[in-house]
């Protein structure tokens, strides 16, 4: 196989890692039964007119399984905290004591964790495309490294590689998912 395929296989390989890499943040986001600090990650707050990540303008913990405490960094953020949170409709309700914000986190229902799992397969599915778009790619480009003097034959090999690699990222997406269903419906 030629240097150049090589290069165009390494190439998708890193980009297929990435997608694999930001289909397991999203299932981070996905609760599943117990606090995480991960589940408040893409709420947006109003900051001086401007929408800024949750954790820029606070810090969020879970000092147990069933509570996230946010101590924001300025007391006049409590409010617009509050709203973000409530607008996120993720089943939550935040109580907002003065100084800190607390939400308690009740125990998914049934319904509620058919629902997650609904999500979690979505974002599988957005996984598993991000990385049959990049095996698009990276063929088009081995196709035209033809007019670089690579072999028809070559071309042929460097695609079956590039399938090869798909296969494998698509089952470590299928892998990330299959575990988070079981974290999900695990009561």
């Amino acid at each position: 196989m030629s240097e150049l395929i090589k290069l165009q296989l390494a190439d998708a390989k890193v980009h297929m890692e990435k997608a694999v890499e930001h289909t397991d943040n999203e299932f981070l986001k996905i609760r599943a039964g117990k606090a995480s600090p991960a589940m408040l990650d893409g709420i947006m707050v109003e900051y001086y007119g401007t929408p800024t990540p949750l954790n820029q303008v606070g810090s969020v913990t879970s000092p147990d399984a069933r509570t996230l405490v946010i101590q924001p960094w300025e007391k006049s953020l409590l409010s617009p905290i509050e709203r973000a949170i409530m607008e996120a409709n993720l089943g939550f309700n935040p109580q907002n004591d003065g100084i800190i914000i607390r939400i308690n986190v009740p125990p998914l229902t049934e319904e509620r964790r058919r629902d997650l799992v609904k999500r979690a397969k979505a974002e599988g599915e957005n996984g598993k495309i991000a990385i049959r778009n990049i095996r698009k790619d990276a063929n088009e480009k081995i196709k035209k490294l033809k007019s670089e003097s690579v072999s028809d034959d070559e071309i042929k090999v460097g695609e079956a590689e590039c399938q090869k690699l798909t296969d494998a990222y698509i089952a470590k997406v299928d892998q990330l998912l299959e575990l988070k269903e079981k974290d999900i419906m695990t009561v």
